[in-house]
């Protein structure tokens, strides 16, 4: 991907590596077919890239190089999350 200036102004990177910006995220779909390989000298490619701020949290999602969503943090109530929260307990 390269470079990317987030929306709280923060310019993001991938060109090092080892990075911090980079997540390796793999579908559930993704991560079966993974697990079926013999060998993990190929190491499939994910779906998307995402990309995460330090500066503001958010996380940014790539499809190619098509910038095709952003998620924004927010901040969860203790008390309330323990009366929505929709996973088992």
């Amino acid at each position: 991907m390269g470079k990317f200036r987030c929306r709280c102004g923060m310019g993001l990177s991938n060109h090092r590596i080892p990075n911090d910006v980079e997540l390796i995220v793999y579908t559930s779909v993704e991560w079966e077919v993974i697990n079926e390989i013999d060998s993990l000298d190929y190491m499939p490619e994910p779906k998307y890239e995402v990309w995460h701020c330090k500066q503001c949290d958010r996380v940014h999602v790539f499809k190619g190089s098509k910038h095709i969503k952003t998620y924004r943090v927010e901040l969860i109530d203790e008390d309330n999350e323990r009366e929505n929260h929709v996973l088992d307990p």
